[in-house]
């Protein structure tokens, strides 16, 4: 049996390719083995948004036939699709793999291992992406995550900002289907995994190659088919949090914010892409929008969701950026005041227009002025955190760390903030990873982890019998006999009645009622039942505490007493 590592530079979708292929391998036979491991094949996924990932994308390549020289080298990403006669002539790589692909990676292997290799070039498989619209069906039964499944859904990028290789690396847009994207998130939620973060190169563009015209109206983004995708993800039964990737400012407008908002799973965590605070910049990177359009949509997001997490991209340094422009810069993210900046200090890239522009800002400029930028970061992310303190809060638990020698069970909630429960309270909980619970948020942890204490709702230690609300059930949960409990008031023989029928309706469609009715009374969120019968708006008739009282109830009835 060969061995295989792989190794994944750069974004969240090629994180997602880089397991789409290691999937591939497994199925054919193939041993996956850790990267500093000696193995037949290596695969580097490369990256090349900026200079440095495509040093890192060498140094790993090179790395590899060092770990072991007469194994296969496989370069594959982005890196690739850019300088792919460059690593044709490099004496640690055989094959040359280009976007889109991926996907016949196993098959290219056979052939090549397959085969006698005389030649001192490597074997390219590359493609030109600049006209092709075929998206690359790659798919994914089994992230890495347990909790949380990244989904690759759209590739390619048509807006050609001055600064960025990545529509030349990448190509034009490409779209999944929303038949395929759904049957793979169904999948991943039958294993057990509660959300999924929908990703692309530009996200915001899924679907509009199929569109007549521009997709930008009056200076909107078109954002039909991103949210005909949402909604149909969001249906999924059991899925209990969708996320989404960075995003074009222009897709926030008051309709797709409305959208959203009237969406339980959805997670107000958004990621808007900006660059720069100041116009002049914003023009010369060819961005298609103002510092004043830009924060109107904010707005927006603000007047939909009660304290949506707004995250963005900072580029410091970029050609000609004065001192001026830097501090207007600076002065407008603060009035934006985000929840996380990712600052990057400008890289030129050979083949864009922002590399041959005058006047390059010296890089120690650019480190004085990420540093203010990361200061300011850390200022505001802490002070959004902060008012989480005393609230309620829904953390999806994922892993267990330690903090002053002391072990949390960590998680997130759906504005993407960290929270940790500790280790002794786990127990009471119920808490584990993959659960989702509501508690109150008490204090920071450390700078950027909520610390939890008291917690709601949680009764899924209690069994199984005393949830079934009624008395005479078989072991398949079939009513032998209907016996209502005594009331002492008409709200509790309406509430018993609620649970009888939605328990019915839940059984019925396959589900474990204890699980399903437990997360809804935890987190609040109705699509934990099951519409089959009205059921799902028959239980939102009636409070969560009162459902947990009748509950009580039946157990104190019929254990305690």
């Amino acid at each position: 049996m060969p061995k295989a590592a792989l190794h994944n530079l750069g974004c969240k979708v090629n994180a997602y390719e880089t397991e789409a292929m290691e999937q591939q391998l497994k199925e054919r036979g193939y041993e996956i083995v850790p990267f500093d491991e000696k193995a037949d094949v290596y695969i580097i996924n490369t990256c090349s948004v900026t200079n440095i990932a495509d040093r890192k994308s060498r140094q790993m390549l090179h790395r590899a036939k060092k770990l072991n020289p007469e194994s296969v080298v496989v370069a594959a990403g982005c890196y690739v699709q850019v300088a792919s006669e460059e690593l044709k002539k490099d004496a640690s790589v055989d094959i040359v793999i280009g976007n889109n692909k991926k996907a016949e990676l196993a098959d290219i292997l056979d052939e090549y291992l397959g085969n006698v290799h005389e030649e001192e070039e490597a074997e390219v498989f590359v493609t030109d992406l600049s006209h092709g619209s075929d998206y690359e069906a790659l798919h994914l039964e089994q992230p890495s995550d347990h909790t949380r499944a990244f989904i690759k859904v759209q590739d390619g990028c048509n807006q050609f900002c001055s600064y960025c290789i990545i529509p030349y690396a990448r190509g034009r847009v490409r779209s999944r289907s929303r038949e395929d994207v759904v049957k793979e998130i169904t999948g991943l939620v039958a294993q057990g995994y509660k959300e999924a973060v929908l990703t692309g190169i530009h996200l915001s563009s899924y679907g509009i190659e199929h569109m007549e015209g521009n997709p930008v109206s009056q200076g909107d983004w078109n954002h039909r088919e991103l949210l005909a995708l949402i909604r149909e993800v969001h249906e999924i039964e059991g899925l209990e949090r969708i996320r989404l990737g960075s995003l074009e400012p222009r897709i926030i407008t008051e309709e797709f914010a409305k959208s959203l908002a009237e969406l339980p799973k959805f997670c107000p965590h958004f990621h808007l892409s900006l660059q720069s605070g100041c116009d002049s910049v914003l023009k010369r990177m060819n961005r298609h929008y103002t510092t004043e359009d830009y924060l109107r949509r904010c707005e927006i997001l603000r007047k939909y969701f009660k304290r949506p997490a707004i995250t963005t991209d900072v580029i410091v340094g970029f050609p000609g950026e004065t001192e001026e422009e830097f501090d207007i810069t600076e002065k407008y993210l603060e009035k934006v005041h985000f929840y996380e900046m990712h600052v990057f200090k400008y890289s030129r890239r050979a083949g864009t227009k922002a590399a041959a522009m005058p006047d390059q800002i010296p890089e120690q400029i650019k480190g004085v002025r990420s540093d203010r930028l990361l200061a300011l970061e850390q200022k505001m992310s802490e002070e959004f955190r902060k008012g989480f303190i005393g609230e309620k809060v829904s953390v999806l638990f994922e892993e267990m760390i330690t903090v002053d020698g002391k072990e949390y069970l960590v998680g997130h909630t759906p504005e993407y903030v960290k929270a940790a429960l500790p280790k002794e309270e786990c127990e009471k909980m119920h808490a584990a990873s993959g659960v989702i619970l509501e508690a109150e948020a008490k204090d920071l942890l450390t700078s950027d982890i909520l610390l939890l204490k008291k917690y709601y709702c949680r009764i899924e230690k209690y069994r199984v019998e005393y949830i079934r609300i009624r008395k005479g059930r078989d072991d398949m949960g079939n009513i032998k006999e209907t016996q209502y409990f005594q009331a002492v008031q008409d709200k509790k023989v309406e509430v018993s009645d609620v649970l009888e029928q939605v328990y019915i309706a839940l059984t019925e469609k396959g589900y474990n009622p204890v699980n399903q009715i437990v997360g809804y009374i935890m987190s609040g969120d109705p699509t934990y039942i099951t519409s089959h019968k009205g059921a799902r708006s028959l239980i939102m008739k009636v409070e969560r505490d009162e459902i947990l009282e009748e509950l009580m109830a039946v157990y104190i009835d019929a254990r305690l007493k």
